[in-house]
């Protein structure tokens, strides 16, 4: 996309492009509707195009619209580094020992509202640290200054920033529709309605290209669902549809083709000339992408070579004697070629012919050092000239960010109800799967058949059920859980810090959408193996027996809850878990009747001791008996294998798995608080 006031070549060559006389008549739109009051102003788009933002003002479609708070991103002399291990070329692990890597190294630049920095550089230059960084993101500490409207870091800041992640952080069972709705629903301000903001997600859909799938679920790793280029302009079209004041992305155009890289390049720019600050890495851009560019910063190693308009790049170079070997060589080519440390006076094919491998990294070691002090030399004059040609319009002059910007965008309530109906709809295909359904099926049936109309006389054989009922709904609904933290921790960090949602309404929601999704099966089981184990034939009884396992199922849950949130490790909590599960089947009381005295309380701490003490008092009232003998009849309670389990007050049974419930509960919200 050319715009009338871009030079037609950016290395002062005479331009072959004609301009399009109607870009001229273009006005920039600055305060648009939010929403356009008929779906007619937007111009339909077929199932796979882009509409063409070239030729489109911006106040045309909703998402253009012009930013109320414009954002100057400023940043200085940022360094960072990380401590890597390294065994010295020694097999003993006592020689290991901690290394410094330098990721980013002096960089400075501005970004300014109504401009388009690009950041290019080879892979691992640090143009993704560097943009982590300025999204108040990168994990640790960077020494340097990085300020918006010359304040540090804020949360109302962040819920200005949108940032989209190289690799896209998506619900694999959510439409294309249902991810931008849901996002719309809790980015967008609550003065606008619930329809308004379903037909800003729909106008996201059609200016993106995104009708064709906007029915077809993200998909992920375990089913085939959307192409890698529409789930990469899913994630932009997340950020666009709360305008930004100021946009980072990370490589947007990877995976797309040079059509739709073009476009996406184009809608930035529009969104840039909007009035929003908008940066992005980009790896190695098209010559017509790197013209749509207005800022260019350079890095090499981490350290910058150049930094500035996109348009003087060729005469800075040309200043200190590096020349394009061809005439009409794409600027970003030539940029990369500098920054890996190659000249444009040397063939890269003639260097193995002519010097050795040693001689021609020294080279290039040579070029990189020279590049980066010659930038250094020049930087502090650019800074002053800068300066003194710095100004905004006074009706886009930046104003200071209030306290009263801190507010959430949407209510708490409305969070919780949004996160819980994505919740039920994300995990109902996980909880709900064919597999685990026959798990559970399978199992009832056949624990009701192994103990089939077991009768009262048979005390042990019962008893071996309800240990079965609180073990097996001991095990099961803890090592699900486990993997419910870990698994969303991505899509919680990137929420969370765009300030989607409170960090208590995100917990509320899950914790609410996992109710009947964790209480159906047990539900099932229990209903099946009681009649068919032989238990006692009472409503009440059975009653009792189901609550008693899904309490059990939610203290269980819980647990498995509070060590994935402490651990934030699948393999690492799946370890503890098991751990702990056996050692409460352990002491719950059942194989181990007479456990030694130093040892007793480790039973207090396990749920399944209580719980498989509740369920044996219920089934066996105080004055129940069976046939102990030949006309003999015993009190059921004097069993030796469950008068150990001193049956009294069931009250306080209740007490500790509730205490528990509490406990693990709060124990996982405070974990995820502190991460």
């Amino acid at each position: 996309m050319l715009h009338p006031d871009r030079e037609d070549s950016v290395h002062g060559g005479s331009s072959n492009v004609l301009v399009c006389s109607r870009m001229e008549s273009v006005k920039l739109q600055i305060d648009p509707p939010i929403i356009s009051s008929s779906k007619s102003n937007v111009s339909p788009c077929s199932n796979n195009e882009i509409p063409d933002q070239d030729h489109s003002p911006p106040g045309q479609f909703s998402v253009l619209r012009a930013s109320s708070h414009p954002v100057t991103l400023k940043f200085e002399d940022v360094t960072y580094s990380i401590k890597i291990e390294s065994n010295g070329g020694s097999c003993l692990a006592s020689s290991k020992r901690n290394q410094t890597r330098v990721l980013l190294n002096g960089v400075s630049g501005t970004a300014r509202p109504g401009e388009l920095l690009a950041m290019l550089g080879p892979s691992g230059s640090g143009k993704t640290t560097l943009l982590t960084a300025l999204a108040g993101r990168l994990p640790g500490k960077f020494s340097g200054s990085v300020t918006y409207n010359g304040q540090p870091i804020s949360s109302s800041v962040k819920r200005r920033i949108g940032f989209v992640t190289q690799d896209e952080v998506l619900y694999p069972h959510l439409t294309v529709l249902e991810t931008l709705t849901y996002a719309a629903l809790l980015r967008l301000p609550e003065k606008l309605t619930k329809a308004e903001k379903a037909e800003q997600a729909e106008m996201v859909i059609m200016e993106l290209g995104l009708t064709r799938c906007r029915n077809s679920m993200i998909g992920g790793t375990l089913f085939r669902g959307v192409s890698g280029g529409e789930r990469k302009r899913v994630s932009i079209g997340q950020e666009m549809l709360v305008n930004p004041s100021l946009l980072l992305l990370d490589e947007p155009t990877s995976g797309l083709d040079s059509t739709t890289a073009h476009r996406i390049v184009a809608t930035l720019r529009w969104l840039a000339r909007g009035g929003r600050t908008v940066v992005t890495t980009i790896h190695q851009p098209s010559s017509r992408l790197y013209r749509m560019f207005d800022e260019v910063l350079v890095l090499s190693e981490g350290c910058p070579i150049y930094g500035g308009k996109g348009s003087s790049v060729m005469d800075y170079f040309a200043a200190i004697g590096y020349v394009p070997a061809f005439n009409f060589m794409n600027p970003a080519d030539f940029l990369l070629d500098l920054a890996n440390g190659i000249a444009p006076d040397t063939r890269q094919d003639d260097q193995h012919e002519l010097v050795g491998r040693a001689e021609n990294a020294d080279n290039q070691t040579s070029t990189k050092q020279f590049l980066i002090s010659c930038y250094k030399k020049s930087v502090k004059k650019e800074e002053v000239e800068r300066s003194s040609h710095d100004s905004i319009p006074a009706g886009r002059r930046n104003s200071p960010l209030r306290s009263s910007e801190e507010q959430w965008t949407t209510s708490w309530w409305l969070q919780f109800s949004v996160l819980l109906s994505r919740g039920l709809k994300e995990r109902r295909h996980e909880s709900f799967s064919g597999l685990r359904i026959f798990q559970v099926v399978s199992v009832s049936f056949l624990s009701g058949l192994l103990w089939w109309h077991c009768d009262t006389n048979h005390i042990q054989d019962q008893v071996g059920l309800l240990f079965f009922f609180s073990i097996f709904w001991g095990f099961f609904p803890m090592f699900n859980s486990i993997f419910a933290f870990p698994q969303e921790r991505p899509m919680l960090i990137r929420e969370r810090s765009s300030g989607m949602y409170r960090l208590s309404s995100y917990y509320f929601a899950r914790t609410a959408g996992d109710l009947p999704m964790e209480l159906i099966l047990p539900t099932i089981f229990v209903t099946v193996t009681y009649w068919m184990g032989g238990l006692k034939p009472s409503l009440l009884t059975f009653s009792l027996t189901l609550l008693i396992i899904l309490f059990n199922v939610l203290v269980s849950q819980s647990l498995g809850l509070a060590l994935g949130a402490i651990l934030m490790d699948v393999k690492q909590a799946a370890t503890l878990s098991s751990v702990t599960m056996l050692v409460f089947l352990l002491v719950s009381g059942y194989y181990i009747q007479h456990i030694p005295a130093f040892l007793t309380w480790m039973k207090y701490t396990s749920f399944s001791h209580f719980s498989y003490k509740l369920l044996v008092g219920v089934q066996y009232p105080a004055n129940e008996v069976y046939e102990c003998g030949v006309g003999r009849q015993c009190r059921v309670r004097d069993f030796e294998g469950i008068k150990c389990l001193d049956i009294g007050n069931m009250m306080f049974d209740v007490a500790a798995l509730g205490a528990m419930l509490v406990g693990f509960r709060i124990l996982a919200y405070v974990a995820l608080r502190v991460r």
